[in-house]
């Protein structure tokens, strides 16, 4: 959300600073101008991207709003839900957790974390990553190298929404230029006409290359880059994963390998080790007394 306030800032700035040099805003009220340029746009987004990279920019341009879906918050959780599933791995044998990978939905442990059973590829990314490693015969370095490569092709894929709008902010300065220059074909038209209508279609001219570069460098631009953002806070989330898994592959106890996915996660976002090891205690105090004496 503070990425719209800060788009709405940049727009007031420019229209205040207008009106302090004693600019009538009539003149920036240009629906024709705004037509091409929007248009032109929207056409090129269109022609340049297929269905499946036009519905991640839509999702791209709603997660701007809503901000990082990666705060503090979620890495906690998610460490605490991987404690339990190595906890429950090493107290009961990995063939425990076979059911919980197999069929996530139904698992009592990921039935807990709704936000992890809704991203579809985190959920996968770990249940089919785990399902190799309790299948046994596949080393820590393969499965390091699968993960990996899983990364870097999500990566890219996630990518290709905001690329696709880096180029369209790119394109709009040339597109108010096109703008300006139908509105001197016009203009150019109507030289035999008094003055006060040759001004007007002037000033429209100058309107749609003004609206070309605001659009590029006080709007589109920014959100792509934000949209850029959000897809590299995405990544660490992956690798906090990555690492973590690792580490248990490699027989880490569930606490350290937490430990080692904690010190993975950004500074801005890292809960302390307090934090964690509270967090995972408690999920471990609550556990029903018949599963205690179980483990």
């Amino acid at each position: 959300m503070i990425s719209i306030g800060g788009i709405l800032f940049v727009f007031a700035c420019v229209i205040a600073g207008f009106l302090m040099e004693k600019g009538k805003m009539g003149v920036l009220l240009q629906p024709a101008e705004l037509v091409i340029i929007v248009g032109a746009a929207l056409g090129t987004i269109l022609t340049a991207n297929p269905v499946h990279i036009l519905k991640k920019l839509i999702a791209g341009l709603l997660g701007v709003i809503k901000g990082s879906p990666y705060p503090k918050k979620r890495y906690l959780e998610t460490l605490r839900m991987m404690f339990d599933l190595l906890a429950k791995s090493r107290k009961e044998g990995a063939i425990a957790i076979e059911g919980d990978i197999e069929d996530p939905d139904k698992s009592p442990i990921f039935s807990k974390y709704p936000q992890f059973l809704s991203d579809h590829h985190v959920r996968n990314f770990v249940c089919d990553t785990m399902r190799m490693a309790i299948t046994g015969g596949v080393n820590a370095h393969d499965v390091d190298q699968m993960m990996e490569l899983d990364m870097d092709v999500h990566h890219q894929s996630a990518s290709q929404p905001h690329q696709a709008l880096t180029t369209v902010a790119d394109a709009l300065p040339g597109l108010g230029i096109v703008a300006a220059v139908l509105g001197v074909v016009v203009t150019m038209g109507s030289l035999g006409g008094p003055p006060e209508e040759i001004g007007a279609h002037v000033a429209a001219a100058l309107v749609g290359t003004f609206l070309g570069i605001l659009l590029c460098y006080g709007m589109v631009g920014p959100l792509a880059s934000y949209m850029s953002k959000i897809v590299g806070e995405e990544h660490c989330y992956y690798h906090v994963l990555r690492v973590l898994i690792i580490a248990s592959i490699k027989g880490t106890a569930p606490i350290m390998a937490v430990e080692i996915g904690r010190r993975a996660i950004p500074e801005h976002c890292r809960p302390t080790f307090v934090e964690v090891e509270k967090a995972c205690r408690e999920k471990f105090e609550t556990t029903p007394q018949s599963e205690t004496a179980a483990a």
